[in-house]
């Protein structure tokens, strides 16, 4: 016998820019939104019977909807809204996941000074969260960050590795660490400051890759992954992933020069790929 599994459906890449103006400046904020539905949709399935399917265009529609309406700063805050918004008006639905991803926009510096109306756009990073809840049920956050590029110019070695016919890296005591960090949290609680505790953590992790004296990408994943742990009590595990975006030493030797580590070619293919999670113990 063949029958219909889990399934679910929505409208992802809803676009959304929202300007809050205030009387000392405008705030900004550019999310791209996905909202994904589980509930009773087998007849539409079996059936080809749509009364219980909400359009996703609709669900387009309410995103600018509940953004118009919101006072909320943080993604966590909205998503949360819409997640709300969309189970009470629609009975059928099981459970309503939100997911938001964040550009980077920063204020312009004029004369020294940030100011109030004009921005530019940061780097590639993208702020990310994912709310879920079901009816009656408790919001489940998970937030982070992707595509946050860092680089050490030092303080990064690797040695002490399996060694066979195969091996042709050498040893480096000291070499340029680069990497794309992207990072995913779970919060414990549904009601936080959750663009301070973002920035806590990421300015944590930040300055863990900073200051680590690396012996590999995986020590200095755990040691970012420990610190954002200890620095937040609500957050009870992190997913972390590092690809090595590789700085390789140019061989000058064959024009009679040295290289005392200082010029590299940039490539990021093929990468190395380190992920783990840190959590807390049970």
């Amino acid at each position: 016998m063949i029958e219909l599994a889990e399934n679910r459906y929505g409208k992802s890449r809803v676009r959304l820019m929202k300007v809050t103006r205030g009387p000392g400046g405008n705030n900004l904020c550019e999310w791209t939104v996905q909202v994904l539905l589980t509930g009773d949709f087998d007849s539409a399935h079996y059936d080809g019977d749509n009364s219980k399917i909400l359009p996703t265009d609709t669900m387009k529609n309410t995103v600018y909807f509940v953004a118009r309406n919101s006072s909320a700063t943080a993604m966590e805050d909205y998503a949360k809204e819409l997640v709300d918004f969309l189970l009470g008006r629609n009975p059928q639905v099981s459970a309503v996941s939100v997911a938001v991803a964040g550009a980077m926009w920063k204020r312009l510096i004029v004369d020294g000074k940030p100011h109030p109306t004009s921005f530019m756009r940061g780097s590639g990073e993208l702020q990310t969260t994912t709310v879920s809840r079901a009816q009656a049920g408790a919001f489940r956050i998970d937030s982070g960050f992707e595509n946050l590029v860092v680089l050490k110019t030092t303080d990064s070695a690797f040695e002490g590795y399996i060694k066979d016919e195969l091996t042709t890296l050498k040893e480096t005591s000291d070499r340029i660490f680069c990497t794309a960090v992207s990072a995913e949290w779970r919060y414990t609680s549904a009601s936080l400051d959750f663009d301070a505790t973002r920035k806590s953590l990421r300015e944590t992790m930040i300055a863990a890759f900073a200051e680590h004296k690396s012996k590999s990408v995986q020590e200095t994943l755990y040691a970012m992954g420990n610190g954002a742990l200890e620095c937040v009590a609500e957050v009870d595990r992190i997913d972390l992933t590092m690809p090595n975006k590789h700085c390789l030493l140019v061989d000058l030797s064959r024009f009679g020069q040295d290289n005392p580590n200082e010029i590299f070619v940039p490539t990021d293919e093929p990468a190395g790929h380190i992920e783990a999670r840190v959590r807390r113990k049970a």
